[in-house]
C-alpha cells in the first residue's frame, strides 16, 4: 500500500473530525451534534449522491456491463452473510451470528459516502449505476441473515416473512433517499441539475466533515459495550472486512475495468451496515443482541474501513 497515500488520507479533515468526536466523547465533553441536525446532514448525503448518480446515469449509455454490475453487486451481497454466519455460528448464538453475518453482507451508506470523497480527492471518477448497485446489496444480506436464523434458530425467532423484511429493506429510509435521489437525477436536464449544483457539490465535504463528528461522538458512546464484547468478535470486525474488501476487489476486475467502479465495490464488500440492519433485525430478530453487532459495525469497522481500507482497496484496484 502506497505510504504517501496512507498518510494523506489520515490527515484528511473528515477523518480528523471523526477522531475529535472519539475524543470529545472519552474527554466527557459536552459537544454534541442535535439529532435532527444528524438527520437532516445524513439525508443531505445520500440526497446529493444519488442526484449524481442519477446525472452520470443520464450521460451513459445503457450496456451490458452495467447489467453484470449489478449481478455481481448482489452476489457478493449474498455470499459474505453465508460464508460469515457458519463462522460466527460456532462462537455465538444462532441469532447473533445471523444479525452479524447479515450487518456485515449489508452496505453502509456513510462508508460508500465517504469512499466517494475519498474519489474526489484521488481525481477518479465512477459511474452513477453504482449508486443503483448499492442500493440493492442492501436487502440480500437482511434476507439472507432472517433465512439463516429461521433455519437454524427457533422457529418463532423471526417475525417478519421474506417479503416483508425485502420491502423493509426498501422503504428504510437512507435507501429509499438515495434510489429517489437517482431517479431524480436520471429525470433531470443537465441545465435544471446546474440550478442546484452549489447546493449538491460545493457544501459537500464541509457537511461530511460534520457527519463524521457526529458519527465519531456516536462512535466514542459504544466503545465501552464493545470492550466487553471479546476478542473473537474483535478479530472477526477487523479481519472480515479487509478480507472481503480485498478479495472483491481483484474480483471486481471480472466485470469492469474502471478503477473507480473496482473501488466503490471493494468498499461496499467491506463496508457493514449499522443503520438498515439493526432497525430489520429489531423487528424480525428481536433476540439478537445489537451490543455486539452495532459495535463492531461502528466502533471498528467503520473507522477501520475509512484510515487504512480506503488507502488499501485503491492500491489494489490501481495496481491490478
Amino acid at each position: 500500500m502506497n505510504v504517501d497515500l496512507l498518510i494523506d488520507n489520515l490527515t484528511n479533515p473528515a477523518l480528523l473530525f471523526f477522531v475529535l468526536g472519539v475524543l470529545a466523547v472519552r474527554l466527557k465533553s459536552d459537544l454534541e451534534i442535535p439529532a435532527n441536525s444528524s438527520k437532516f446532514i445524513s439525508l443531505y448525503l445520500l440526497f446529493s449522491i444519488g442526484f449524481k448518480g442519477g446525472q452520470e446515469l443520464a450521460h451513459s449509455q445503457f450496456t451490458l456491463e452495467i447489467i453484470w454490475a449489478v449481478i455481481f453487486g448482489i452476489a457478493v451481497a449474498s455470499v459474505i452473510p453465508l460464508y460469515t454466519f457458519f463462522i460466527l455460528k460456532r462462537r455465538l448464538r444462532v441469532a447473533d451470528a445471523g444479525a452479524i453475518a447479515a450487518a456485515y453482507g449489508s452496505v453502509s451508506a456513510v462508508t460508500f459516502v465517504t469512499a466517494v470523497s475519498f474519489l474526489e480527492i484521488q481525481q477518479i471518477t465512477f459511474d452513477g449505476h453504482m449508486v443503483a448497485v448499492m442500493a440493492l446489496m442492501e436487502a440480500p444480506a437482511i434476507v439472507i441473515g432472517v433465512m439463516l436464523i429461521r433455519f437454524y434458530g427457533d422457529q418463532s425467532e423471526t417475525k417478519l416473512k421474506v417479503h416483508s423484511i425485502i420491502s423493509h429493506s426498501f422503504t428504510n429510509g437512507s435507501v429509499f433517499m438515495i434510489v429517489g435521489s437517482l431517479i431524480i437525477g436520471l429525470l433531470a436536464s443537465e441545465q435544471q441539475a446546474q440550478g442546484i449544483k452549489p447546493f449538491t457539490t460545493d457544501i459537500f465535504k464541509g457537511f461530511l466533515a460534520i457527519f463524521l463528528l457526529d458519527m465519531g461522538i456516536v462512535s466514542g458512546r459504544r466503545l465501552d459495550d464493545f470492550f466487553r464484547s471479546g476478542k473473537f468478535t474483535t478479530a472477526f470486525a477487523i479481519l472480515i472486512p479487509l478480507i472481503n474488501g480485498c478479495v472483491v476487489a481483484w474480483l471486481s476486475g471480472m466485470v469492469t475495468d474502471a478503477t473507480g467502479n473496482r473501488f466503490i465495490f471493494a468498499v461496499l464488500a467491506a463496508s457493514a451496515s449499522y443503520i438498515a440492519v439493526p432497525a430489520a433485525m429489531k423487528i424480525a430478530a428481536p433476540s439478537a443482541n445489537p451490543g455486539l453487532f452495532l459495535p463492531m459495525a461502528l466502533v471498528v469497522t467503520f473507522p477501520l474501513n475509512i484510515t487504512i481500507g480506503l488507502p488499501l482497496y485503491y492500491s489494489i484496484v490501481s495496481n491490478l
